[in-house]
């Protein structure tokens, strides 16, 4: 699997995109971008002269300054990470609340209720995914199949169905970035062609928010490890 090197970037350079992001207000403008970029061309200086890059710490004061909800997003087979913000809020046919999150280059995933159902620009996408949801709560609803259609060769879709079991593990708080929330921990269990795969989500029915998720999204991309590090109202995004 090829990920895009634009959306899996140094942990500090993506701090410093997340900050200018948030400084900019609203989604990712004109001069957070150039910003960016700027600060990349630093960094890619830095490790031509054979210097590490800056990795300024992950804290709860600086994502205070963040305008935009933002996702960390690690690509645990790689175990490299992206900042995405909120780009779109929608409803379809189907049950539950659609969000498109957006990397500064253009790579997005896309969630239904918190529960991944596709991504774009991250190699062997995972272009739909069917999920089990009921209402606007927080992660899958229930037990039942799962089918994720995948990106594969020659651009053909590839149809890979799982049969899951939902568990409900009780309270278990989760602490992010120095923030501790109070969510109980959802696991699915499901079977498929290839073996057997286990997502996690640890959800706050209060809020109505998946705080973190450990997820597989297909064969190409393996498991990927979400946590929502900003929280904003819709209104002020």
């Amino acid at each position: 699997m090829t990920a895009r090197a634009g959306l899996f970037r140094p942990a500090g350079l993506l701090l410093a995109a997340l900050v200018l992001a948030g400084c900019a207000g609203g989604n990712v403008g004109q001069r957070a971008e150039l910003q960016i970029v700027q600060a990349m061309g630093a960094a890619a200086q830095k490790a031509a002269a054979g210097k590490p890059p800056d990795r300024p710490p992950l804290t709860r004061e600086a994502l205070k300054t963040v305008t935009i909800s933002a996702i960390e997003v690690t690509l645990e087979r790689r175990g490299v990470q992206a900042y995405l913000f909120l780009d779109t809020v929608r409803r379809d046919d189907g049950p539950g609340l659609i969000t498109v999150w957006r990397s500064e280059d253009n790579a997005t995933l896309a969630t239904r209720n918190g529960v991944v159902i596709a991504t774009r620009g991250l190699g062997n996408d995972l272009l739909s995914s069917s999920v089990p949801v009921r209402g606007d709560s927080p992660g899958p609803a229930g037990s039942g199949e799962h089918v994720q259609m995948i990106s594969g060769l020659d651009n053909k879709e590839l149809r890979l169905a799982l049969e899951c079991e939902l568990r409900d593990l009780g309270p278990e708080p989760v602490e992010i970035v120095e923030l501790v929330h109070p969510t109980r921990r959802l696991q699915e269990r499901c079977e498929g062609p290839g073996g057997g795969i286990i997502n996690d989500y640890w959800v706050d029915d209060r809020s109505g928010i998946v705080w973190q998720s450990r997820q597989w999204a297909g064969p190409g991309i393996g498991y990927l490890r979400i946590r929502r590090l900003v929280n904003r109202p819709i209104g002020r995004n």
